[in-house]
């Protein structure tokens, strides 16, 4: 992974000592609230409901085992014991004082992290596949390039002001696990026939409140250009950006409003003045950053192990967590294996200290140190020999990180929600924390087979409500806490938005909905057929006339 040299801690060191100052004035009253926000913002710090939320950045989801155990060490010390994963990769603590955020900081900053950029106006951090570097369907490792994405990206001088946030997703594979068609830049790196590096350029997506696909803006970029066609792209949503309206400020209003074909005449005259400038990668800077990442010394394994085969068949558990927490690597007798934070009663995506000291302890003794966030809310150890998974297994599954549900209808992906968050219209962890409870028996989540569940308490989509194949929003309706239900969405290759069924539903109905729901599927799935295609192929009507079926007057309940 990515290593500091002298510059980047100079940078990081330097950033700390500058918010330790600006804290100091804010808290001694000589900056006001207005002026202390923007400040505070890029450096990853939220003014919530209860208190302020911190978030740091990790870059492309990659992390080392010391750097969890300083996030564990930070959430013992100056938070309430845990920490949570987002769905931009990052990590989030909750309960930190104002007071003690630039101790925080500094922390980080001795493990080559930090806080800049996490928030803001600005260019966000950069995601990407959790596989990356290891999935059999990769076709380029498309983390050099995040990384130097990153470099250009930060402290960016024009792009500090934007008229809204701006996220990039980076996809290297065949089948998309980066969600690049809802970004405001998604970058999809192949090669052509010839073996030259490419990019298809995606833009204008996003989810929130317009929720948008993405539209391919330039098929065959060549890979020497990225940074300069994504300047002149920002720089068009730079100048013509609305900022008299915040929920039309994004860039995927703009490119709506032009139309794909003018927004790319613009990019493109923009583009004229810096194609082949000093922003060019060149292969010599490729290469310095792609040494970042080369693999560890692998072993040379066969890729079948009978132990393990044997303990799979004496097992269920075992098998059952072989079947959806363990998947394919590139490198023969390794495998990827997802720790689960989405048991039943914890909220999706909260990491006790404990347990983040646990995952840096499997990092260090089966996955060279390494691990990735994913932003569905879990955590991956990257290179597993198999003849280690029953050992690994035994061991997360003593620290509550080994549930077989990565998938499933209970590996959730939701905001915090109403708990915490001061945008919230409604509290996303109770509706969690029921739907996990009716679907907590494992043998009818496997049955189920493959769904993704998302919920969001504000339209704001921070849980990816949009494209769940069951998606849930929170609403406000005469001050009360209500909840939209859609089915359709889907991230990937094939992506789409879901569709609401209908009116909205209070709180104790929604888990009862969501069965009324899986009900239709189980009863009309053909063989094999997930959730989504039974959905595609049957349509709305089907699930809307079962969830409303006894919605007369006088009888409004969905009982679960």
């Amino acid at each position: 992974m990515y290593k500091y040299d002298e510059y980047d801690q100079r940078i990081v060191d330097e950033r700390v000592a500058q918010f330790r100052d600006q804290t100091r004035r804010y808290l001694a009253g000589e900056l006001s609230e207005d002026e202390f926000k923007p400040l505070r913002l890029q450096n990853g710090l939220y003014i919530q409901r209860y208190a302020p939320m911190l978030r740091v950045a990790v870059p492309y989801g990659l992390l080392n085992s010391t750097q969890i155990r300083k996030l564990a060490h930070i959430a013992r010390t100056w938070d309430k014991g845990y920490a949570h994963v987002s769905t931009r990769q990052n990590f989030q603590y909750n309960w930190p004082e104002l007071k003690n955020v630039p101790d925080i900081l500094a922390e980080l900053a001795t493990v080559e992290m930090h806080a800049i950029q996490t928030s803001g106006n600005c260019i966000r951090n950069v995601t990407t596949d959790q596989f990356a570097g290891i999935a059999p369907d990769e076709v380029v490792d498309p983390r050099p390039l995040a990384e130097i994405i990153r470099q250009w990206s930060t402290f960016h001088p024009e792009f500090a002001l934007l008229p809204r946030k701006f996220k990039f997703a980076v996809s290297g594979s065949s089948n998309d696990r980066a969600v690049v068609q809802m970004h405001d830049i998604g970058l999809e790196f192949y090669r052509d026939g010839a073996g030259e590096l490419l990019i298809k350029v995606w833009v204008g997506g996003g989810l929130g409140r317009t929720p948008i696909l993405g539209e391919v803006i330039e098929a065959a970029l060549p890979w020497q250009h990225l940074l300069t066609y994504a300047d002149a792209i920002i720089r068009v949503y730079n100048r013509h950006g609305r900022r008299d309206n915040i929920y039309k400020a994004r860039i995927k209003i703009l490119v709506k409003a032009l139309g794909i074909e003018e927004f790319k005449r613009q990019v493109e005259a923009e583009w004229a003045h810096h194609k082949d400038g000093p922003n060019t990668i060149t292969q010599a800077e490729f290469d310095r950053v792609a040494k970042f990442f080369t693999a560890p010394a692998y072993a040379k394994l066969a890729d079948g192990d009978a132990a393990i085969e044997a303990r799979a068949a004496a097992e269920k558990a075992f098998a059952n967590w072989l079947q959806r927490n363990v998947h394919a690597h590139k490198q023969s007798g390794y495998r990827a294996v997802t720790l689960s934070l989405k048991p039943t009663g914890i909220a999706p995506g909260d990491i006790s200290d404990k347990q983040l000291e646990v995952v840096a302890d499997l990092a260090d003794k089966y996955s060279y140190g390494e691990l990735r966030t994913t932003h569905e809310q879990n955590i991956v150890l990257s290179d597993v020999k198999l003849g280690d998974l029953y050992a690994l297994w035994q061991e997360a599954r003593a620290a509550g990180l080994a549930t077989p549900n990565i998938g499933l209808i209970t590996d959730i992906i939701c905001c915090p929600g109403g708990d915490f968050c001061d945008l919230a219209n409604a509290k996303s962890i109770p509706i969690a924390a029921s739907i996990q409870q009716l679907f907590d028996d494992l043998d009818y989540q496997h049955d189920i087979g493959e769904l993704e569940l998302n919920i969001s308490g504000c339209m704001n989509s921070c849980g990816h409500h949009h494209v769940g194949h069951i998606g849930v929003l929170g609403v406000d309706k005469g001050d009360s806490e209500w909840y939209q239900v859609s089915i359709g969405g889907k991230q990937g290759n094939d992506a789409s938005l879901g569709a609401v069924i209908g009116p909205s539903f209070a709180a104790d109905e929604v888990a009862g909905v969501v069965k009324r729901l899986i009900e239709v599927y189980l009863e009309n799935r053909s063989v094999d057929e997930r959730f989504i295609d039974t959905v595609r192929r049957l349509g709305h009507t089907p699930f809307k006339e079962r969830v409303y079926a006894d919605r007369q007057p006088g009888k409004q309940k969905v009982e679960a």
